[in-house]
């Protein structure tokens, strides 16, 4: 069985100006926002947001990408080891309003990680989240995004991935199913 493609890059692109409108439409005043783009596939999607929020709204924003390996409640459970991203954070984030971006939002745990990573470069005024895709009705903690791209209702066998080339694309799919 083929994974479904529940989003082409048309769609993302379009998913893209509709966030880019509600962060404008909550932040008039770009002075204190800064982005962070969880690692490593959150980043590819922050990347982008960023750029085309840059070019909107005419503002150079700071933009930094975070890597939450060491950071997961499940860090040692890994037999094989897990291999740490970079982490890019060359602003100061005291008093700012940080947008934490990640492109799947499914049990919370990683948004977990991501906030104690940050809490390291220090206390930002705030903290808001925005995914692309928001796994309704799956979190093992009480997070939820404040921005989301698309909502989609899965069970916990299915898996959602983000293809990112050489066309952006979501795709769903049931791995024992599809093997």
């Amino acid at each position: 069985m083929n994974p479904k493609i529940i989003l082409n890059q048309t769609q993302i692109n379009l998913i893209i100006q509709r966030l880019i409108a509600q962060i404008m439409e909550r932040h008039p005043n770009y002075q204190n926002l800064v982005l962070i783009g969880l690692q490593p596939r959150g980043s590819i999607f922050a990347r982008q947001l960023h750029q085309a929020l840059q070019a909107k709204v005419g503002y150079s924003f700071p933009y930094g990408e975070l890597d939450v390996t060491f950071h997961r409640d499940d860090f040692r459970q890994h037999s094989g080891g897990l291999i740490p991203s970079k982490t890019d954070i060359s602003f100061l984030i005291e008093e700012k309003k940080v947008i934490l971006i990640d492109d799947v939002l499914f049990t919370g745990r990683t948004i977990r990680s991501g906030l104690d990573a940050l809490i390291d470069f220090g206390r930002p005024e705030s903290v808001e989240l925005l995914v692309l895709i928001d796994r309704n009705k799956s979190r093992q903690f009480p997070i939820e995004a404040d921005y989301c791209g698309l909502k989609v209702d899965t069970v916990r066998s299915q898996k959602v991935k983000v293809v990112w080339q050489p066309q952006s694309e979501v795709h769903i799919f049931n791995p024992e199913l599809d093997a």
